[in-house]
């Protein structure tokens, strides 16, 4: 991972691999929820995109560094996620997705009607700033290694996450919640704990987004950014550590190099993803690891 983010740019357009990182963030903070919670959730593009406008609302207008911009909109995305936590996981299955949609919704038409969104114009020309008030960010080679940096300890941290006890007894709760709670484990805490955790590392993803391209708009918190993240997920492989990356890239490189289809390049989409779902039922990751017998 790390010899693949240091050559990379020697390749790749960094601009390219800065977005495929974002979003490859954020496609692991929502497989930590759905791969090792089992809860499905429609709605988080709700914490990307308040992460974004956050991010980019406090480095533009308040003048603060990029990495306390990016944290406060980790912050923000996290007590949204423990607010719409708390909602959603009194219910499970279809009734979950759908409250996790409809709070999503309600955060849409907030961020439409607040003014510091500016509306449908979004914010644009967010500067890039200055790391830690003495790295210049303006070169796209800097600005990467700082991306770069930002991802390597998001992964790391999901990573821990999902190997460390807590992440023992989530894959318990996914595979058995009437066991685990027969065993006097309050299941309800666990599971809050493991959506703000994903809450806030999509805040985080979206806020390096918005750093990164320069802008935030409604489509960072519209539901087909939700369903985008799905989409990722379930072509690299549920519940496997390196499946969101392997998703987020094949997306991500579609919406980029096929962008001179564009509107065939959602039926691109859609038939790539039919294709795969049918040639790989649990992703391209997890039938890798079932062939070379690997948790990948």
């Amino acid at each position: 991972m790390i010899g693949a983010l240091i050559a990379c740019p020697f390749f790749l357009y960094p601009q390219f691999l800065m977005k495929l990182l974002c979003f490859a963030l954020f496609a692991c903070a929502f497989n930590l929820l759905i791969g090792y919670v089992g809860l499905l959730s429609f709605g988080h593009a709700a914490y990307f995109g308040m992460g974004s406008y956050i991010a980019a609302h406090a480095v533009k207008v308040w003048g603060l560094t990029p990495e306390l911009s990016i944290l406060l909109g980790g912050a923000v995305g996290a007590v949204l996620g423990l607010v719409f936590g708390w909602i959603a996981i009194r219910r499970a299955g279809i009734y979950f997705a759908m409250i996790t949609l409809a709070l999503a919704q309600m955060v849409y038409f907030f961020c439409l009607q607040a003014p510091f969104t500016h509306g449908e114009d979004g914010i644009q020309s967010v500067p890039r700033g200055m790391l830690f008030g003495v790295i210049d960010l303006r070169a796209d080679m800097t600005l990467y290694w700082f991306v770069a940096a930002l991802f390597l300890a998001g992964f790391l941290l999901v990573q821990r996450v999902i190997r460390s006890p807590f992440g023992q007894l989530l894959t318990a709760i996914r595979e058995n919640e009437a066991r685990a709670t027969s065993l006097g484990y309050r299941v309800d805490d666990y599971k809050l704990v493991a959506f703000v955790l994903s809450a806030g590392i999509a805040g985080v993803a979206g806020g390096a987004k918005a750093i990164t391209v320069g802008i935030a708009t409604l489509t960072d918190v519209h539901w087909s950014m939700s369903g985008e993240v799905v989409l990722m997920t379930l072509l690299g492989g549920l519940g496997t550590l390196f499946g969101p990356v392997v998703g987020a890239g094949i997306v991500v490189s579609m919406q980029t190099y096929l962008a001179p289809f564009g509107a065939w390049v959602t039926i691109i989409q859609g038939v790539i993803f039919v294709l795969c779902v049918l040639a790989f039922r649990a992703g391209i990751v997890g039938e890798l690891g079932r062939l070379l017998r690997v948790k990948l």
